[in-house]
């Protein structure tokens, strides 16, 4: 297999998205099936899912395992790994855990942009850590084959989360602070931690968490890419580019205000840029993703150390958390 694997994507994919993935040579993406959906809410958008796969299934099949996301690859297809930004799924039941597993998904954050009963978030003024919830939950993800994501979680949550879980975890989206400040971004503890417990970070290429100069260029995107490498270790890290499809304005009120505030909030953006972040001057299409394994080697990584950044880190610990282990 030698192709792409990307951490994260979001927004509202259509056949367009599919084609577009596959010729840039995507074989896998984790999809966003919802942020702040409860447990109907977010039944109706797997149903939703799952006609779009079945409409397009000459171009994109769910994958449950790395292996279907290798076998998509061979067949010429994108393989769609289903997701969650937030629990909000769960509603505050252990026992929905395993039944949303049993649907098919793979990959779930414990929080989005505001605490939960799982976990504080990225935002709050003050992380609370992981709390008596959110390690139920972990060890129930770990059983029945669910990837724990903290991309928009705390620090002090992520490095309870990373001890808690019997399993390695993600954070599939976002970058290193030390390298851009944002409190999007994960701190050097974090990375460290995930690169000891054989976690991984996808990087991503989201303007407002990646900074104008990482942004330039492929090269520079990438040298961002190596400078997390030297952080977290070669095994640690990956692609996770936050790339949106087809939003409009009110999907990112829906996204950073859902229901819980009258207000504006701007998530990782600011009242200075307060819309749509222009993406990045290399990444504005998605067929641009074809330049990041030129882009590795252009900085100095290897044909094995591309191979592992474009998809083996992900496989192999989609490998390591994809299985029931009941069975």
């Amino acid at each position: 297999m030698n192709t792409l694997i990307d951490g994260l994507q979001c927004g509202h994919f259509d056949r367009e998205s599919f084609a577009e993935l596959k010729s840039a040579g995507v074989g896998g993406v984790v999809v966003t099936c919802g942020f702040w959906e409860g447990a109907l809410e977010s039944l109706d958008s797997l149903g939703r899912w799952r006609d779009l796969i079945r409409e397009n299934s000459d171009v994109v099949r769910v994958a449950l395992t790395p292996a279907d996301i290798v076998a998509a690859t061979e067949e010429g297809k994108v393989a769609a790994i289903l997701g969650f930004q937030n629990a909000n799924l769960f509603e505050g039941r252990i026992r929905l855990v395993e039944m949303f597993a049993e649907l098919g998904v793979r990959v779930v954050q414990l929080t989005y942009n505001n605490q939960n009963e799982l976990a504080g978030s990225c935002y709050e003024a003050e992380d609370s850590g992981l709390a008596r919830f959110g390690k139920e939950v972990i060890l129930e993800m770990n059983r029945v084959g669910m990837l724990v994501d903290c991309s928009h979680v705390g620090n002090r949550s992520t490095l309870d989360a990373i001890e808690a879980s019997e399993k390695p975890i993600a954070v599939t989206h976002a970058n290193a602070d030390s390298l851009f400040p944002h409190k999007r971004n994960k701190s050097d503890d974090v990375l460290k931690a995930l690169g000891e417990t054989g976690g991984v970070i996808g990087c991503a290429a989201y303007r407002n968490i990646t900074g104008d100069y990482y942004c330039k260029t492929i090269e520079t995107w990438c040298e961002m890419v190596a400078k997390t490498v030297e952080i977290a270790g070669i095994d640690s890290v990956a692609i996770g580019t936050d790339r949106s499809h087809n939003f409009t304005a009110p999907d990112y009120a829906w996204m950073r205000m859902g229901r819980w505030t009258r207000g504006i909030d701007y998530g990782a953006a600011s009242a200075a840029r307060p819309g749509k972040a222009p993406p990045p001057d290399w990444f504005l299409t998605l067929q641009d993703l074809d330049k990041i394994p030129n882009g590795l080697r252009t900085v100095g990584f290897s044909e094995e150390e591309v191979a592992k950044i474009t998809h083996q880190n992900w496989l192999r610990l989609y490998g390591e958390t994809f299985r029931n282990s009941d069975s």
